[in-house]
C-alpha cells in the first residue's frame, strides 16, 4: 500500500517533470496526492524539504539498482557486471534529471538545489530534526564513490586478494566510462560496449 509520503514523492516527480521546481506549488503537490497540504508540511516540513527527500528517493533507487544488476547473472563474468552497471547508470540518468544532476553536479534552474550537509550541520536555514534525514545527499564524487565500492565489493567476492584489487580498479575505470556517457550521452549500450572491450585491458 502505497504510503502519503510515497504519494507525495510521486506527486512532486510527476509536477518538476511539467514544469521548472520554482514554479511547483505545494498545494498542487498535495491535491495530487490526494492529501491536505497540512499532511505535506507535516512530512516534509517545507518545500525545501520535500525537495531533498525527492532528490534522495531517487538516488537510493538508482542505488538500489546498481546493486541489482551487479548481483544478477552472469554471476562470474565481471565484464558483464560492470557493463550493466555502467548501462544502469547512463540510461537512469538519461531518464532521471535529479539523478544526472546528482552525478554530475550541474544542477539547471529547473530543478530543486539540494541542502549539503558539512559537519553534520545543514548550510542552509535551520531544518527540524524531523526532517532532517532527508538533508543529507553525497556530493557526485561521493555517489561515484558509492557506486565503485558496491560494484568492487560485487566483484571480489569469493575471489584472491591480488584479482580483487585488479578488478577494484577496472570498477573505477568503469564508473568512469558511466559518467562520461552521462556527461555526453551516446547510448547506454554503448557504454556497456566500451566497458566490455576495456575491461579485460585494465584487469590483466
Amino acid at each position: 500500500m502505497t504510503t502519503a509520503r510515497e504519494s507525495l514523492l510521486d506527486a512532486a516527480y510527476a509536477a518538476l517533470s511539467g514544469r521548472p521546481w520554482p514554479f511547483v506549488r505545494m498545494v498542487d503537490v498535495a491535491a495530487a496526492a490526494r492529501v491536505s497540504r497540512q499532511t505535506l508540511y507535516n512530512e516534509f516540513g517545507s518545500k525545501d524539504g520535500l525537495a531533498r527527500a525527492l532528490v534522495r528517493r531517487e538516488v537510493d533507487r538508482y542505488l538500489a539498482g546498481v546493486r541489482t544488476v551487479l548481483t544478477g547473472p552472469p554471476p562470474g563474468d565481471p565484464a558483464e557486471r560492470l557493463a550493466a552497471m555502467a548501462e544502469w547508470t547512463a540510461r537512469t540518468a538519461c531518464h532521471n534529471p535529479l539523478v544526472r544532476a546528482v552525478l554530475t553536479g550541474c544542477w539547471g534552474d529547473r530543478l530543486p538545489q539540494p541542502v549539503r550537509v558539512v559537519g553534520g550541520l545543514p548550510q542552509a536555514p535551520y531544518v527540524p530534526a524531523q526532517h532532517r534525514a532527508d538533508v543529507s545527499l553525497p556530493s557526485p564524487v561521493e555517489l561515484l564513490g558509492q557506486v565503485r565500492d558496491l560494484a568492487a565489493a560485487a566483484l571480489a567476492a569469493g575471489r584472491p586478494a591480488e584479482e580483487a584489487q585488479r578488478l577494484a580498479g577496472s570498477c573505477d575505470v568503469a564508473v568512469r566510462l558511466a559518467l562520461s556517457f552521462v556527461v555526453a550521452p551516446a547510448g547506454s549500450r554503448e557504454v556497456g560496449r566500451l566497458v566490455r572491450r576495456t575491461l579485460p585491458a585494465v584487469s590483466d
